[in-house]
């Protein structure tokens, strides 16, 4: 769980901002409301971590639009968006585009209690990994430019021959430069240095 995370409630409908955010406070999470998606964008450079629970449907900037926005600006914070009756169409929308979960008013209180903690956990996971990804390109950076060349020949499944021939250096100079490549990616074997590669490469890290 992340150090005090807070739930971001966004809702045009101060009746249910009171009631949530009362309903959230009582069991114990930090919660703050914004009476539009253009308040909370507004405030997002001094947004602490969590997760965003959001109507769908507000004046200005709907839920899907501040979901979106999120996304182009990069801010990884997990969305929970509400719905009223009939708009199962527009919560699959923001389903397919993220979000971890919809719910349809009226809803029971552990629902949404329960999407909470489920959003909390994606984050703490996504920064885990996000953490991991920029300590392998770090990692990556120390590399010299041989040795990079020697890691894409391990990563395409060559043996150590055929990346000797393609790079017209000896068997034995591609052995010295996979090791240092091992030490220095701190990789056990090849199949933990292939993964630790491709976590850097994930899109969205």
């Amino acid at each position: 769980m992340l150090p005090d995370p807070v739930v971001h409630l966004v809702d045009d409908d101060e009746a249910v901002r009171h009631s949530l955010a009362f309903l959230l406070a009582s069991a114990g999470f930090a919660v703050r409301t914004y009476d539009s998606a253009a308040a909370f964008l507004d405030a997002l450079e001094a947004v602490r971590p969590g997760c965003v629970v959001t109507d769908v449907r507000m004046p200005g900037l709907s839920g899907l639009a501040l979901q979106r926005e999120l996304i182009s600006r990069r801010i990884g914070l997990p969305v929970i968006v509400m719905t009223g009756h009939g708009d199962v169409k527009l919560a699959v929308e923001a389903m397919k585009a993220g979000a971890v979960d919809f719910i349809e008013k009226p809803f029971q209180d552990e629902v949404m209690l329960t999407a909470i903690r489920a959003a909390f956990d994606r984050y703490a996971r996504d920064t885990r990994h996000h953490d991991e990804a920029n300590a392998v390109e770090a990692r990556l950076h120390t590399l010299t430019m041989r040795e990079r060349e020697v890691l894409d020949g391990l990563l395409a499944g060559h043996p150590n021959k055929t990346i000797a021939h393609e790079l017209n250096i000896s068997a034995r100079t591609v052995e010295v430069h996979r090791a240092n490549v091992m030490t220095k990616m701190g990789a056990a074997n090849l199949p933990e240095l292939v993964r630790m590669v491709l976590l850097s490469r994930t899109p969205g890290v």
